[in-house]
C-alpha cells in the first residue's frame, strides 16, 4: 500500500519506512506537495489528526501522521506539543541544539529528571475513519549531548534500561524502544489484521 507520512522529516520518513515493512512510504515533498498546516491542537492527538486531515484533503489516500513531544515531570509536562517549538519567537525557529540547551539550562538544579517522549499517530482513511496509537518511550535529562544518532531531544534521553541515550541507540533497537516505533508497530499490526484489500479507499 502507498501510504503518504504527513511530515517533510527525513528522519521520521526512514523510521517510518523500516517500521512499515512492504508499504511505500512518501512524504509530501516527494511528489512537490507544499503541506505545512498549523498545529493549533493542544494535544497530541489533535495535531496528529490535523496534519492527517489536511494532508488527506489533498491526496485522497491513506495518510499516516504523528505529533511527538518530550514531557518533562519537573516542567509541569513542558514542552510537551510545543517541543518542536521550544523557544522560538518571533517566527523565529530554534534548532535543535538550541532547544536542548535552553530545556537543561531550566532543568538546573532540579533533582527530578525524569521525562518521557510521547508520540501519537494517526492513520487517516478517510472522513470519519481513522485509527490511533499513543506511546511513550521513558527515559531521564542529562547534563550534556551524548550520541550522534537520531535527532531533536535524542541526545539529552537517557533510557536507563540500555545504559544509553535515544542518540545512542542503533536503528533496531530505537525502532523496537521508541514511542514512534511502538506506535507505529500498532498502526501496522492492525494494517496486518485488516489487510490493505479489505479496506476501502
Amino acid at each position: 500500500m502507498k501510504i503518504y507520512f504527513a511530515s517533510g522529516n527525513a528522519h521520521k520518513r526512514e523510521e517510518m519506512a523500516r517500521i512499515f515493512p512492504g508499504h511505500r512510504i512518501v512524504i509530501p515533498k516527494d511528489e512537490g506537495i507544499e503541506f505545512d498546516p498549523e498545529e493549533t491542537a493542544d494535544s497530541f492527538f489533535g495535531n496528529a489528526l490535523i496534519k492527517a486531515e489536511s494532508l488527506w484533503d489533498m491526496v485522497r489516500a491513506p495518510v499516516l501522521a504523528d505529533d511527538s513531544g518530550i514531557c518533562v515531570d519537573a516542567l509541569g509536562g513542558a514542552p510537551g506539543v510545543k517541543s518542536a517549538r521550544f523557544g522560538s519567537e518571533n517566527g523565529v525557529i530554534l534548532e535543535s541544539e538550541g532547544r536542548n540547551a535552553l530545556l537543561l539550562s531550566l532543568m538546573k538544579g532540579k533533582e527530578d529528571r525524569t521525562c518521557r517522549f510521547v508520540c501519537n499517530m494517526v492513520l487517516f482513511l478517510g472522513p470519519g475513519r481513522f485509527w490511533s496509537v499513543q506511546e511513550t518511550l521513558e527515559g531521564e535529562l542529562i547534563n550534556e549531548s551524548r550520541g550522534t544518532g537520531g535527532f531533536g531531544y535524542d541526545p539529552i534521553v537517557f533510557v536507563k534500561e540500555t545504559g544509553k541515550t535515544v542518540a545512542e541507540l542503533s536503528p533496531e533497537d530505537k525502532d523496537r524502544l521508541s514511542h514512534r516505533g511502538k506506535a507505529g508497530k500498532a498502526i501496522s499490526a492492525l494494517l496486518d489484521r485488516f489487510a490493505p484489500e479489505n479496506i476501502r479507499i
